[in-house]
């Protein structure tokens, strides 16, 4: 499903250790986007698992997913990266794939999943976006 670098591991566990109230673990959140490909969100699980969660453990991080972002996130790695503009958390999804350099109004075009697929085997052209490129 998702896999927790060393490296946002680390972090997490320094995170968690920081916060005054208990902590449960971290929930990932995502959502279908358009070109930009899924949206991504994180934040702190204060309770358990809900039903039909996926739960994950990583360096002792307890990683939970719900069934709706699941199929979104399979195989995404969660990562910390610190450059000289910028840290924080970065999820790196194979699944999520650029389909065209300027197929979509924006100039971002990805497509997702089975999408993916399809999208490579006709050229990279996905459709249905709805942001006015198609």
């Amino acid at each position: 499903m998702v896999t927790l670098s060393e490296v946002a591991s680390r972090k997490l566990t320094e995170i968690l250790s920081s916060q005054t109230e208990k902590v449960y673990g971290l929930r990932l959140h995502a959502m279908a986007g358009c070109c930009s490909g899924p949206q991504y969100g994180m934040s702190l699980a204060g309770e358990g698992a809900m039903p039909g969660d996926w739960e994950g453990e990583f360096a002792g991080i307890r990683v939970l997913v719900d069934p709706d972002s699941a199929p979104l996130l399979e195989g995404a790695t969660i990562d910390w990266v610190e450059t000289g503009e910028a840290s924080g958390f970065t999820i790196r999804n194979p699944q999520a794939v650029a389909t065209n350099g300027g197929g979509c109004g924006c100039g971002h075009g990805h497509a997702h999943g089975a999408d993916a697929e399809e999208a490579h085997a006709h050229g990279g052209k996905s459709g249905g976006c709805g942001c006015g490129g198609h």
